[in-house]
């Protein structure tokens, strides 16, 4: 097996874990759920969330990636081998592999869309299109769900997906510095540019129309941050804001393991992490929660804003935001921009997603990087066919059910309970301590030991008596959407087992 590759800088590596988190769940994800939990509400909950699951989580991530990069493991497999030495052990961290791997395989097409549609505004392709229901139309023909005047056919969001699934896979060849690093570098830096100029536009929106004068930028940014204390009681907004923090941070993916395994042994993970989560988080709520929820109900209002919510992430992104673009001054420009910002978050995820598979075939099966990455192109390549052309039949959102909500939970649940009371939260923190910049706050220490385990398994309990019965019935999928619900199903079943089997 070659040496181990190393991140050419500190601060490479930073932006690294940085571009793995910021995605596109900072920007479509997280309006829509503050939007449907009550704004400000939503806030509360959030930052709890954010210190009892998100800060602990990553440090505990970036604990194991390290040790597991002292042992040669660049992969969670080998690394929950590492604190847990039970033949259990690899399906546990077989979780780590196929999480990102699964989710890769929509998270790249829905990424192709984002390069797509910012070619779409610079060129005018949905000029005119001035309301929600005309954008939806567009919106509904470009994945080929449905054929109008727009998109005859799925072809040209095939062709992005391939242009964005290739790029992805070059970044990859260039290996940790040379590819992942390099790329991180020149996107976060771009997309905190581009989101800055977009904030910076959204805020001077001020009242766009007189006859609606609660319509404004000020009500934006009250609804967003003025909590509404009664919403506190609802564990709905206090399941999603934890949910939300996994998509945020991409703790429980697998993915900072991978990354972090490329430090030194005395390396410090304490600042690396907090730095990262700080980053994250000025995307996410700063850039996230002011340009597409203040732009909303500026021009939607509040109960606007929840309608568009209510119809999920893309009803947010790539149907109002372009609707609301259209109606100002070089709106044009502005779309392209939200959408290449939407793209620079998503692509850098994308690539973090690969990189756990690559790291298992070049360590385990001592294949050459080149190879590894053609397999893993292959294999998505492969995987996502029925995710492009099922797309109209519940395909998409039942892999991202299990695998991007329910598996994510039960990967950080395990992880934290190994790392604590196996692995044993003594070492555990000297772990989180060894070659520090910052000695973390000792309140983290029962945190991590017993609160986020608590957490965790109460999201879980909530979701089992609440959601889980429900879900395996198929209760509202209709019957001709069963057949593709079931294959699903069985093709995460499936692409488990294969991982597993592959593991060593």
């Amino acid at each position: 097996m070659s040496k181990r590759q190393r991140w050419a800088t500190k601060i490479g590596l930073i932006l690294a874990l940085a571009g793995n988190a910021i995605g596109l769940g900072n920007f479509l994800r997280f309006p829509v759920q503050a939007a449907q939990n009550g704004g400000g509400a939503f806030m509360i909950p959030y930052f709890v969330a954010l210190l009892v699951i998100g800060i602990p989580l990553m440090w505990v991530e970036c604990s194991i990636g390290r040790l597991g990069g002292k042992h040669g493991h660049g992969h969670a497999a080998g690394m929950i081998h590492i604190i847990w030495a039970n033949p259990a052990a690899k399906y546990v961290g077989a979780l780590g592999l196929f999480i990102p791997f699964i989710i890769a395989l929509y998270y790249t097409y829905i990424t192709s869309w984002c390069l797509a549609f910012s070619v779409f505004s610079l060129v005018g392709s949905y000029d005119g299109l001035t309301t929600r229901a005309e954008m939806g139309a567009f919106l509904g023909a470009f994945p080929g769900v449905t054929a109008n005047q727009h998109f005859g056919s799925v072809a040209t969001a095939y062709l992005a997906y391939v242009a964005t699934l290739g790029f992805t896979l070059i970044v990859l060849l260039g290996g940790v510095a040379g590819g992942i690093e390099r790329l991180a570098k020149t996107a976060i830096p771009m997309l905190f540019v581009v989101g800055a100029v977009l904030v910076v536009r959204v805020l001077t929106f001020g009242t766009p129309d007189p006859s609606q004068p609660d319509w404004n930028v000020s009500h934006g940014l009250g609804f967003v941050w003025n909590p509404q204390l009664g919403s506190l009681g609802n564990p709905t907004a206090w399941v999603n804001a934890a949910g939300q923090i996994f998509f945020a941070l991409s703790i429980g993916w697998g993915i900072i393991h991978t990354y972090v395994s490329y430090l030194h042994e005395d390396d410090d993970v304490a600042l690396t992490g907090l730095s990262t989560v700080g980053i994250n988080e000025l995307a996410e709520v700063v850039l996230g929660g002011t340009i597409a929820l203040t732009a909303a109900v500026a021009f939607f209002g509040v109960q606007g804003t929840r309608e568009i919510a209510a119809g999920g992430a893309f009803d947010l992104g790539f149907q109002a935001m372009p609707v609301i673009f259209q109606r100002v001054p070089l709106g044009d420009m502005l779309g392209a921009l939200w959408f290449l910002l939407l793209f620079f978050g998503g692509i850098t995820s994308a690539v973090a997603m690969g990189q756990p598979m690559v790291a298992l075939l070049e360590e385990a099966w001592d294949l050459p990087r080149r190879r590894a990455v053609a397999l893993l192109g292959a294999a998505m390549f492969v995987l996502t066919q029925p995710v492009i052309f099922f797309h109209g039949h519940g395909f998409l959102d039942e892999i991202d059910y299990w695998v991007g909500t329910l598996a994510l939970v039960v990967f950080a649940l395990f992880e934290v309970i190994l790392f604590a009371w196996v692995f044993g939260m003594e070492r555990g923190w000297r772990e989180i301590e060894r070659g520090a910049y910052i000695l973390p706050a000792r309140f983290f220490y029962p945190v991590i030991k017993y609160v986020t385990p608590m957490f965790l398994f109460t999201i879980l309990a909530w979701w089992s008596v609440t959601d889980l019965p429900s879900k395996l019935a198929m209760h509202g999928v209709s019957s001709e959407a069963r057949p593709y619900v079931l294959a699903a199903r069985l093709m995460i079943v499936a692409v488990f087992v294969g991982i597993a089997l592959i593991v060593r």
